[in-house]
């Protein structure tokens, strides 16, 4: 099975990605100081698209670095109808998981993050963050994109909205994002999947690791605050 990054090798890859996380602690450029204490603060500008229902608080936000992985495929496959191809080539590049970290203003580590089945949903799998301390973890439903030009950077992947469809409180008893009822994904750099190297048959199998960064920021309701 073919591998492929968009950086030279494994070693710049790395290197790249222990960049990031130090540029992301010193130099954040969206600041929730009151969201990372367990406050709360006003929600960040947005596409009206994604913006989250009133009555919902940011209460973490995480400065997220990694990789989105694809996976050469047909296109039109069963998850991914004729819509969704990006060309007529009849292969593309799909998502088959995030890999990230996400860090606190401080540089503490606060979730990991990666696809998995939700057990709230029959197995489905979806969008999943893990909190770094106590093991609850929160997994997201459909997700609304936007790349509204206006706020999204180029050659970035979306902005994104999506709703809680699952939690879990960890093994002890965590909690922490087991209130989440949204999850922003924001200030976006980086993560598109390749333009080449998934046309023709012989790329099927192929996986393509893209260095990306983020801020994603999880919310919760009066609701969900009472019962903390």
């Amino acid at each position: 099975m073919k591998n492929r990054s968009v950086s030279a090798n494994g070693a710049t890859r790395r290197w790249l990605l222990a960049e990031w996380v130090t540029a992301l602690v010193v130099g954040c450029t969206l600041s929730l100081p009151g969201a990372a204490r367990g406050g709360y603060a006003p929600a960040p500008p947005v596409p009206a698209a994604i913006q989250v229902p009133d009555g919902n608080r940011a209460f973490l936000e995480g400065h997220g670095v990694g990789t989105q992985n694809y996976i050469c495929l047909p296109c039109p496959n069963p998850t991914s109808p004729a819509a969704t191809c990006p060309d007529a080539s009849g292969f593309a590049w799909i998502l088959f998981t995030p890999e990230a970290t996400l860090f606190s203003d401080r540089g503490k580590q606060l979730t990991t993050h990666f696809f998995s089945a939700n057990p709230s949903e029959n197995g489905t799998v979806r969008a999943t963050w893990r909190h770094a301390g106590d093991s609850s973890t929160v997994w997201g439903g459909r997700a609304i994109p936007s790349s509204d030009p206006a706020f999204v950077a180029a050659n970035a992947v979306p902005w994104l909205l999506l709703t809680a469809a699952g939690v879990q409180e960890g093994p002890t008893g965590g909690r922490t994002l087991t209130a989440t009822t949204f999850i922003q994904r924001l200030n976006t750099a980086g993560g598109v999947a390749p333009s080449s190297g998934c046309s023709r048959a012989a790329d099927v199998g192929a996986k393509a690791f893209v260095p990306y960064s983020a801020e994603y920021l999880f919310y919760t309701d009066d609701r969900h605050e009472q019962g903390r």
